[in-house]
């Protein structure tokens, strides 16, 4: 038998076995060694396997008696076996540390594999060449040609548990009964499959409202996205003209709405657009412009113009600034030669300008179609996703989805329904974001 089959045999039930005793490789064995050690160490000190196996322990439950991996995966399948407040368990909480563990779990196993296929080529270089390399010289060999991925490392792993294990949690969520009328730990939380999915569309006050949201949704998304992108487009190539002085002066003013924190400005205009007392309906009537006040906030179509118009006003400065740029940078050699050839100023603006912008802008577009498409702010600081519909559940007239998802968990806690919606908008975003970033030239480029 070879040293490379006599390696990975030993490595497969002592990590690092096979390094130490066939390629003489210690400190590395040990290392590998060290990690299996370890893993066995805390499932056994945060369980009662010892006792149990000594016959300490004659009613033995995983829920009290397992160790730290074995209970995360015994929580993750069961999501706890005893309801009650005190002594019950907590289904989420058992989720949870079932993520983790399985996070864990996947990393261990990626180490464990990385352990056999080491064994087998540091022993197989010994086949080759009869020739024993040192721990030493493999480690460093390692770092040199792994360097990137030692540093990427910590970054991978924060990720891992701030970013991806909240997004598995919450898609877990949409999986299960997780309600207001069914909250933990005084009651246990089930798996029931695909049925808040089902709900979700063949239950007709459900599916009304989610497609008359994402109706409304798709609808702000376009035109918050392109009003602010061509009316900033139209605000650069204003300021960018030869004829405008004060350049500076009005470039500030102009991004003032953007700079100034949006939260803030969006409550003044709740106050300014009010139906009873906002100043605008005082001063219109008061001037003789109307007869009588108008319901800005509380008439469904105008509830949705008011929203787009604040939002214009808003967000034009960011994409005033970023075509700014693009302008300022742009080969003047290009327009002298258009003029030479008689191209008027439109010409030189739709074949040269415009596709130009389109090409370098085009990933910070979809970007903010993105945001957009989950502008939360932009809708609920004005409008609290108003005015009723009684048609609706549990949403308003000028609610998006995401709002409507705020509604749902905070104010009526049916978080597995409000998961449905988030896996939902993560698909319709992340598919439609993929799509555009594909076709533009930049990210090709890129």
């Amino acid at each position: 038998m070879t040293k490379a089959k006599k390696s990975v045999i030993l490595s497969l039930f002592l990590w690092g076995s096979g390094q130490f005793f066939i390629c003489k490789q210690r400190l590395k064995g040990l290392l590998f060694f060290l990690i299996q050690a370890s893993v066995i160490a805390i499932e056994l000190s945060t369980g009662y396997w010892i006792e149990w196996m000594m016959g300490m322990v004659s009613d033995f439950q995983m829920r009290l008696h397992a160790g730290f991996f074995t209970k995360g995966i015994w929580g993750i399948i069961t999501l706890g076996d005893v309801r009650g407040a005190k002594v019950g368990d907590h289904s989420m909480m058992l989720m949870i540390t079932g993520i983790i563990v399985c996070i864990l779990l996947g990393i261990i196993g990626l180490v464990y594999i990385g352990n056999i296929v080491d064994a087998y080529k540091s022993a197989q270089y010994i086949d080759k060449t009869n020739n024993y390399k040192s721990s030493k010289e493999t480690l460093k060999e390692f770092y040199e040609k792994r360097f990137a991925y030692i540093i990427l490392a910590p970054v991978v792993l924060l990720v891992l548990f701030v970013t991806v294990m909240p997004m598995i949690f919450s898609i877990l969520t949409a999986f299960t009964n997780y309600t207001k009328g069914n909250l933990p730990p005084a009651n246990l939380i089930d798996w029931v499959g695909i049925e808040n999915f089902k709900k979700l569309f063949n239950v007709p006050i459900w599916s009304s409202t989610f497609f008359s949201v994402l109706g409304w949704t798709v609808i702000w998304t376009v035109c918050a996205t392109l009003s602010c992108y061509f009316f900033g487009m139209i605000q650069a190539l204003i300021l960018n003209s030869s004829y405008v002085k004060c350049k500076k002066f009005f470039r500030t003013i102009q991004i003032l709405p953007w700079v100034m924190p949006s939260m803030i400005c969006l409550l003044v205009f709740r106050n300014i657009f009010n139906g009873q007392f906002g100043p605008l309906n005082q001063f219109l009537l008061e001037s003789g412009l109307v007869s009588q006040r108008i319901p800005f906030l509380t008439d469904p179509t105008l509830a949705k113009l008011t929203v787009l118009g604040v939002n214009l006003w808003l967000g034009f400065g960011a994409s005033m600034i970023m075509i700014s740029g693009v302008l300022s940078n742009m080969d003047p050699s290009m327009y002298e030669a258009a003029k030479i050839d008689g191209a008027t100023v439109w010409k030189e603006f739709r074949y040269i300008t415009f596709p130009m912008l389109l090409k370098v802008t085009m990933p910070l577009l979809v970007m903010n179609f993105a945001g957009n498409f989950n502008n939360f702010g932009a809708v609920f600081f004005l409008t609290e996703g108003g005015p009723a519909n009684p048609n609706y559940q549990f949403a308003g007239d000028t609610d998006i989805l995401i709002s409507w998802i705020y509604k749902l968990t905070l104010d009526n806690q049916m978080y597995s329904m409000a998961a449905v919606m988030s896996i939902l908008i993560f698909i319709v975003v992340g598919s439609v974001a993929y799509w555009n970033f594909k076709r533009t030239t930049a990210f090709k480029e890129a």
